[in-house]
């Protein structure tokens, strides 16, 4: 099944916006950090910011959220937020990727990801940010 979430940028405070946000609606938040993932670009200095946080509840909200590394510049009031598209490749989202990348513009391409799986993120035609995870094969 293919999960379509909200995603907050955050300007060196997303750690204690993910605890604030878990405080408010419970559930279970994990955090992985840049320097779990080293990426081109990304410095030791940013290496303990949030790459990734993920609130997850019982009553299925998830709610994710990461810092914003120096590297994509400055984050606009209005460019806060981000749609993440997630799943496995069986539910479509490649199709949906190339759908939303019509008319719009390719920000990082679909590719591997350091974490295994296929990421890419996109703006489509009308301004709105896309980020797409394909889960990679299951480890094992």
């Amino acid at each position: 099944m293919a999960l379509l979430n909200p995603y907050i940028h955050f300007t060196g405070n997303a750690r204690e916006a993910m605890e604030f946000y878990a405080s408010v609606f419970g559930g279970e938040l994990t955090m992985s950090r840049f320097g779990d993932f080293p990426m081109p670009g990304v410095g030791p200095d940013e290496a303990d910011k949030v790459m990734h946080g993920q609130l997850t509840t019982s009553a299925g909200l998830t709610l994710m959220g990461a810092d914003t590394p120096s590297t994509m510049g400055e984050v606009a009031e209005g460019g806060r937020i981000t749609i993440s598209l997630s799943g496995s490749d069986s539910d479509g989202l490649r199709e949906y990727w190339d759908g939303l990348a019509e008319g719009g513009t390719i920000t990082m391409p679909l590719n591997v990801a350091p974490w295994g799986d296929a990421y890419g993120q996109l703006t489509d035609r009308f301004g709105v940010e896309w980020m797409v995870n394909i889960a990679g094969p299951a480890q094992g």
